[in-house]
């Protein structure tokens, strides 16, 4: 039995159309994030060579010896960001499953810029605290900073269209993204030369905790897979060109469930499949203001229909989930 297509949106047809054609496009959207909460977003206008800068830096990083990367560690456990080596995190513990220790090494790094109105201790400890840059390889940083600013911007784009899908002005979102504490994630699936523990995993069944996600997978790679409605786990291919989206678990409390925040993996294919190869990607974490009251939407409610959820505060809702992947 054939994979179903994977859906790709052209972001430039929708950013270029007017108020009728854009309607029509969101309308497609909210389909797809009804069904599967996944899709790729081609034409997304971030600049090849921020894409390629950023990719060659993480994999300079990456093949540096391990005391080297070590450097650059995360300072003590539960710490945001910086190195996280390898089989110290075990995503699917986000949703109280023990498992083993995923198989895979990030580096991670968080807001460019702190307000001024910043003051919650919290916030200033965890979201805005310092990222542990690596000394080598040279040009890491800038590389990262420029692919962070680009994914913001993507991220706030893609929330304009968000909007539009779910029958709200273009910039309703704005105000609660316009300091956003969203992370990027450089992650490397290690050359496997064990076979896994039982139930180990590249990453463990998970959802994403913000708004959205947006993933840029190793061109040709295998073994990131989603549930599909009917229950299935199905391989999400890598599109040439493309970001792979998909929505996070703030994005469904907004919608009341209308749109999934899809329960996704990165499993061990068979070493005919190239299971056992390095796996290379890079996640953006789009995540709400700290102090952004996520309230499910009324034009998400249908006659006779009440909220699902209560409020949550964007921040310490991402905090509490974080915390609990700790291995």
């Amino acid at each position: 039995m054939p994979q179903p297509q994977f859906p790709v949106f052209d972001l430039s047809a929708f950013e270029k159309a007017d108020d009728a054609g854009k309607q029509t496009l969101g309308r497609q959207v909210d389909a797809i994030c009804r069904a599967t909460g996944f899709l790729a977003i081609s034409n997304h206008g971030v600049p090849q060579a921020i894409i390629d800068a950023v990719w060659s830096k993480a994999r300079a990083f990456f093949d540096l010896p391990p005391e080297e990367k070590q450097n650059a560690r995360a300072p003590y456990k539960g710490y945001p960001y910086g190195y996280l080596g390898p089989e110290l995190e075990s995503l699917a513990r986000s949703r109280d499953i023990d498992s083993p220790p995923d198989l895979k090494e990030s580096f991670n790094g968080g807001p460019l810029r702190q307000p001024a109105s910043i003051t919650d201790p919290e916030a200033l400890a965890f979201c805005y605290a310092p990222t542990i840059w690596p000394d080598r390889p040279d040009g890491f940083v800038e590389a990262w900073k420029a692919y962070y600013a680009s994914l913001e911007d993507l991220a706030a784009r893609i929330m304009r269209l968000f909007a539009v899908a779910l029958d709200l002005p273009e910039p309703y979102f704005e105000r609660f993204i316009d300091a956003p504490i969203s992370a990027l994630r450089a992650l490397n699936y290690p050359e496997q030369h064990l076979p896994p523990k039982p139930g180990q995993l590249r990453a463990g069944a998970h959802t994403d905790y913000g708004s959205l996600t947006i993933l840029l997978p190793q061109e040709g790679s295998k073994g990131l897979e989603i549930i599909t409605p009917d229950g299935q786990w199905t391989p999400v291919p890598p599109i040439p060109g493309a970001f792979v989206i998909n929505i996070g678990d703030l994005m469904a409390r907004w919608t009341n469930d209308r749109w999934v925040s899809t329960l996704h993996r990165v499993v061990n294919p068979s070493p005919q499949e190239g299971g056992m190869a390095r796996r290379q990607s890079l996640a953006f974490f789009h995540q709400p203001n700290w102090d952004a009251e996520i309230n499910v939407l009324e034009a998400c409610l249908g006659k006779d229909e009440t909220a699902k959820y209560g409020p949550v505060l964007s921040g310490p809702y991402l905090m509490s989930k974080f915390k609990s992947t700790a291995a």
